[in-house]
């Protein structure tokens, strides 16, 4: 049985985005999944699937009981945070497309913009991977990134400039979002430049937005989603990817620090797809730090090792570029709720009701978190 196709996105809702949101996370995530739900034209007592993130502090007992949900018979949750957005959809799929369930929803709810830090909080001992770097000053994730940022620009000659790139992409599409946090707020290359540092190389630009907020999507049939009100979106083909003998959240000790995840999740994405990277639209690539997409374009083959910082050059990832990347402005400038936004907005590119719209998109590329066990989604409609 193949997977591409089966099943389809019908639905997408999320709640505003900021800081200081009123209400528990469950709050949110039962309004983004009822807000997917009446999208798609379906009713909560309809559902018997659910998955999401073992990072979420929403379990399926209180959200079923909470949306009026049906007897569930599938649930499942993903590992690795940031990794994990793009296989909450695939195990859905898969469950739709094997018969375990019928109407599936996707969430991430968060309330990171109300101060809450996971690493922050953390006593005792280590785990596995951390116990070798925080030992060493490397307490936060922008830390870790930081790392491998630093041998990229020294391997292949990128510059912070080529970082700004991406920023600014990012911050520009999110400027035409009216749902993004930094809608109209502007940002130049000298500001990027001037901001504080963060971790070296990376500066307050580099780093994602703290945000509280929550999206979901709805999963069904593709047969039974081309007979419900929204344009279907297909999952062509999704994939996981975790590499040999890969460490903690980020691999320092492979033969190639750089050649993270995303590579072992792209090929069998690839594998079981259609069509190639140059029949790509758009994609939504996760970043939580701007090094992720240059990373992540060269892993996914838009490009070989070392020219993902000059695929940024000249407007290359934004409107009118050879791939527009992160239309509503990404984790960097409309939202960080560890990267499901990016799936919801893929979905909007292909219904072709983005706010940074890309004429004709017919495929989109969706990924999770680079550098820790991840996975990914083509999109078609």
């Amino acid at each position: 049985m193949r997977l591409t196709d089966a099943a389809a996105i019908a639905g997408i809702g999320s709640t505003a985005f900021g800081k200081h949101l009123d209400g528990a996370e469950k709050d949110l995530a039962c309004q983004a999944i009822v807000a997917a739900l009446d999208d798609a034209g379906l009713d909560p007592g309809e559902v018997d699937g659910m998955c999401s993130y073992t990072m979420e502090e929403t379990d399926e007992v209180e959200i079923a009981k909470n949306i009026g949900a049906g007897e569930i018979a599938f649930f499942s949750r993903i590992g690795y945070g940031g990794g994990g957005g793009c296989a909450t959809i695939a195990q859905l799929a898969m469950a739709v497309a094997t018969g375990r369930c019928t109407v599936g929803v996707a969430w991430r709810s968060r309330k990171r913009g109300s101060g809450l830090r996971p690493w922050a909080a953390a006593e005792g001992q280590p785990s596995t991977g951390a116990q070798w770097t925080r030992p060493f000053g490397l307490l936060r994730p922008a830390d870790e990134i930081a790392m491998l940022a630093r041998r990229y620009l020294h391997t292949y000659g990128a510059t912070r400039d080529h970082l700004a790139n991406v920023a600014l992409a990012c911050r520009r599409h999110a400027n035409a979002n009216p749902g993004a946090m930094m809608f109209e707020r502007t940002l130049t290359r000298e500001q990027y430049h001037a901001a504080r540092w963060v971790s070296e190389p990376l500066g307050l630009y580099d780093c994602c937005l703290e945000t509280d907020g929550a999206l979901a999507c709805v999963v069904v049939s593709g047969e039974r989603a081309a007979d419900l009100p929204q344009r279907p979106v297909y999952v062509h083909s999704a994939s996981q990817g975790l590499p040999r003998q890969h460490h903690g959240m980020t691999n320092y000790w492979g033969p190639d620090p750089l050649r993270g995840p995303g590579y072992a999740c792209a090929r069998p994405l690839w594998r079981a797809a259609e069509f190639t990277p140059a029949d790509v639209s758009v994609a939504q690539i996760y970043d939580a730090f701007t090094p992720l997409v240059p990373f992540s374009l060269e892993a996914y083959g838009f490009c070989g090792p070392g020219e993902g910082a000059s695929f940024t050059e000249d407007g290359g990832i934004e409107l009118g570029g050879r791939l527009p990347v992160n239309t509503s402005g990404g984790g960097l400038s409309e939202a960080y709720v560890h990267g499901f936004n990016l799936i919801v907005e893929g979905v909007r590119q292909l219904r072709g009701t983005a706010t940074t719209q890309v004429a004709d998109a017919r495929t989109c590329l969706v990924t999770s978190g680079e550098c820790v066990p991840t996975s990914a989604l083509l999109l078609r409609n």
